[in-house]
């Protein structure tokens, strides 16, 4: 399963309803996407600017379409573009891939009896077993001190770029889940620039939620 299905089953809690809003919630998928074609060696960040290594497809059609988006930009974009522009519409396009694997199931419910609501819980009424299994690796990363591999590193990038840990790891110390977190994304888990790129997407994530929130917030006085 992708890094973008993955952060969207832990952003959502079992009753099928989002732990965060929109903007947290998409941003945080554009930075998914990017993080998966950097994980996959098709990107990597140059002058700050994402630039593709390979443009192979990796077999996901949504991440195919994020880099051929990226390699048919006439200029190299910093990260924040495109984390921008990959939020939009990822998320009913990974909710109805989850839903046709039978991942997710679909119901429909009104919020005070007048606003139709749309809700996402697990198929069979259980946690997936990605999700839990994506939650065990990132437990075991803050619970223990060990080097963490790339793919749990970058997911811990995300949700604490989204500020999803508050929620994710409600139980666990919240003095040890931050510090941990930041030592996970400055420390030498992988390749120097592997690290990089995930501190730049991780960053890029961060400023487009505080960017869309302050838009929303004049847009709205």
């Amino acid at each position: 399963m992708s890094l973008v299905e993955e952060f969207l089953l832990l952003a959502y809690d079992e009753d099928g309803t989002p732990l965060t809003d929109g903007t947290h919630l998409d941003n945080g998928l554009g930075g998914a996407l990017l993080l998966e074609l950097a994980l996959a060696g098709k990107v990597d960040i140059a002058d700050r600017r994402v630039v593709v290594l390979d443009p192979q497809p990796v077999g996901d059609p949504l991440a195919d379409e994020a880099l051929a988006r990226i390699g048919a930009e006439p200029r190299a974009r910093k990260p924040g573009h495109w984390v921008t522009k990959l939020s939009k519409q990822a998320r009913p396009r990974v909710l109805d891939k989850l839903v046709a694997e039978g991942v997710l199931t679909v119901t429909e419910d009104k919020v005070l009896w007048v606003f139709p609501r749309r809700k996402y819980p697990p198929a069979n009424g259980q946690l997936p077993a990605v999700e839990a299994e994506a939650l065990q690796r990132m437990r075991a990363a803050l619970l223990h001190d060990e080097p963490v591999e790339p793919r749990t590193a970058a997911l811990c990038a995300l949700v604490a770029a989204t500020e999803l840990d508050r929620k994710v790891f409600r139980d666990l110390d919240r003095k040890r889940v931050k510090a941990r977190l930041k030592q996970i994304g400055e420390g030498a888990w992988a390749a120097e620039a592997v690290r990089k790129t995930i501190e730049e997407i991780q960053a890029a994530v961060m400023v487009a939620i505080v960017a869309s929130t302050t838009a929303a917030t004049a847009g709205s006085t």
